[in-house]
């Protein structure tokens, strides 16, 4: 029989690391802070997480859950691809922007290639819907390469909007004539 206190310490020390990343920043996500502010040892943790990568990845798995609970609740399959394409790429710049400790942390190189808890496969379902899109949109297209650049160009703006560097380049008060940017250029322009 499962002990109950198991499943519940160690959700409470991934909650205390969603906590935590939204309020500090991924660089606040040690072992010692979680386990203080989740109120036990400092050696609790590894009962639960024998790496500390094991609860990072735990804890982006949690962001990317919430970034595919985002783009559900606004993809209507009933638009056209690219309306749905630019509502997708809408929250995935609003979450990059809002949550920008979870953010720097689901795309972590070292989580990812270590994928500890199958953390490249929780990531890979949004970008499957993105290569999908794209390919309805430029059927003609390699288009996982198109959606993987289409991408690359979504990290690029959340990155440099993050910054403060495109306000101060382009003099944008938002990212929308950016996004538009990046979908005419990696999709061609919008048929009006």
């Amino acid at each position: 029989m499962s002990d109950p206190e198991t499943g519940g310490l160690r959700a409470r020390l991934i909650d205390v690391g969603v906590g935590l990343v939204t309020a500090e920043g991924a660089q606040a996500l040690t072992l010692r802070e979680i386990a203080r502010r989740a109120g036990v040892s400092h050696g609790a943790p590894r009962r639960y997480f024998p790496t500390h990568l094991e609860l990072l990845s735990a804890i982006a798995q949690r962001g990317f859950g919430e970034l595919q609970a985002r783009a559900a609740a606004v993809d209507d399959e009933s638009s056209n691809p690219r309306s749905r394409l630019a509502a997708l790429a809408t929250v995935y710049l609003d979450f990059a922007l809002s949550r920008r400790g979870m953010y720097e942390l689901m795309f972590r190189h070292d989580l990812l290639e270590s994928n500890r808890l199958g953390l490249r496969e929780t990531s890979l379902p949004l970008f499957g819907v993105l290569v999908g899109l794209v390919g309805r949109v430029r059927p003609e297209a390699d288009a996982p390469t198109v959606a993987g650049t289409l991408w690359a160009n979504l990290h690029g703006i959340a990155q440099l909007w993050g910054w403060g560097s495109l306000q101060l380049s382009t003099g944008a008060a938002d990212f929308a004539p950016l996004l538009r940017a990046a979908l005419d250029a990696h999709l061609g322009p919008e048929e009006r």
